[in-house]
């Protein structure tokens, strides 16, 4: 028998108050298919968010589902006690695309998990607790992981396992290096840096830095900060994680990894990754050399981080990304949508900024004339677009208010349009 209370009312009561939905009127996703999804009204939306980024090639994948029903056909679990060909063979393939020499692959469950990982083998290798992160940063929220966010609006408690340094640069137009040309900014940041570790007492563990900002609205440095970063790192001996969960797999377009357009003094010692490997499967990782990864001089296992069935659905969605130059798409129709995006923006007072790269945009709110965020403008433009059939994020750090788009990467160029004429009533709605 059908339960007649609304699942709205039924998730508040078993459900923590802090779960946040989006929406007055909170929606039930049933199904989708490509970038299309329908709610339990029969509703259907342009998907412009993937599941916070992890819809990463299509809804209802066909390569992907196969795969999926495959495996769990033949064995659905056996934990990383036995040896599993799925978790191999995605390990290879993860490992020769990472850029790292020598690279060694651990999988989680979620981007969490991932950074929660790096974070231990950082600091086991380097014999410290001590971690540099970004203002504004978000890595997740395990009890380590919120101890190096640096966005008070992700971080719920003071406690910390590590003692956690924050540092300029991964936010290109505000903040005191704002009004600096690009080599200047980098110039600023890196002498922000030396200052940081001058006032250290005893060796840091590693910088963690994601190369996009994803919660905190989609911000990011001038190219080849991180590389600049990296050569005073390098003079301290300082592991480089980059936080991958949300640019890695071609979403920026230009690139297949984030830290790519940082690369001039070499790879990170440690990626991260998750959401869109697995297309909605929950998948996360670790690349690291060997000698960093290998640094554990404990037992340690995973029981579901690398199951057969999730390993199967990673391998056939890396593989459909790939033979389909998902990130050459990304590049050409992201392109195209920032050009319409930033061309919106020129009639609504109430965008201070459009930013972005590949399909990865997001939209700065601000109360007009002014860089005071309006969060409840960016609500209201959630709220009108919903109702013009799209699905939008958002985000923003204390004094910002971002509308995130990340549709699936095989956006076609109609859809884009589409997507960018519901924006822009609902944008207008504001005027």
């Amino acid at each position: 028998m059908t339960n007649p209370i609304p699942l709205h009312s039924r998730h508040r009561t078993v459900l923590p108050d802090w779960l946040a939905l989006y929406y007055d009127r909170p929606i039930e996703l049933t199904h989708g298919e490509g970038r299309h999804v329908w709610d339990a009204d029969g509703n259907r939306y342009l998907d412009f968010f993937g599941g916070i980024l992890t819809t990463m090639t299509a809804h209802a994948l066909p390569e992907v589902t196969k795969a999926v029903a495959e495996q769990a056909g033949r064995i659905i679990h056996s934990s990383t006690l036995y040896l599993n060909r799925p978790m191999v063979e995605l390990a290879e393939r993860v490992s020769a695309l990472s850029g790292i020499p020598d690279a060694r692959v651990f999988f989680t469950t979620s981007g969490t998990e991932a950074n929660d990982t790096a974070l231990l083998l950082a600091t086991t290798y380097r014999r410290s607790n001590q971690i540099l992160a970004m203002r504004n940063s978000y890595h997740g929220r395990s009890f380590s992981t919120v101890s190096i966010t640096g966005n008070r609006g992700w971080s719920p408690t003071s406690l910390s396992p590590l003692q956690t340094y924050y540092v300029h640069g991964a936010v290109r137009t505000r903040g005191p290096f704002a009004h600096l040309d690009d080599t200047a900014f980098t110039a600023a940041a890196v002498a922000d840096l030396e200052d940081v570790l001058g006032q250290v007492r005893g060796g840091i563990a590693a910088l963690i830095a994601e190369p996009v900002q994803g919660v905190g609205g989609f911000t990011s440095p001038p190219d080849g900060l991180y590389g600049a970063f990296r050569e005073v790192l390098d003079r301290h001996g300082i592991l480089w994680i980059s936080d991958e969960v949300q640019t890695g797999w071609g979403r920026t377009g230009e690139h297949f990894w984030g830290w790519q357009a940082h690369a001039q003094n070499g790879p990170p010692d440690i990626v991260t990754f998750a959401k869109g490997i697995g297309n909605g499967m929950s998948i996360g990782g670790v690349v690291a050399r060997a000698e960093v990864m290998n640094c554990l001089d404990a037992n340690s296992i995973s029981t579901f981080g690398g199951s057969p069935v999730t390993m199967a659905a990673g391998n056939a969605n890396l593989a459909y990304l790939l033979d389909h130059d998902l990130q050459g798409n990304a590049r050409r129709v992201g392109g195209l949508l920032l050009e319409r995006l930033r061309a919106i923006a020129v009639t609504v007072p109430a965008v201070r900024e459009v930013r972005g790269r590949g399909l990865m945009a997001g939209l700065e709110l601000t109360k007009p004339g002014t860089d005071q965020a309006d969060p409840d403008a960016a609500t209201a433009v959630l709220e009108a677009a919903r109702a013009g059939g799209l699905l939008l994020g958002k985000g923003g750090a204390h004094n910002t208010s971002v509308l995130r788009i990340a549709p699936p990467l095989s956006l076609t160029v109609a859809e884009a349009e589409e997507g960018a004429e519901i924006l822009a009533e609902a944008l207008r709605s504001l005027n």
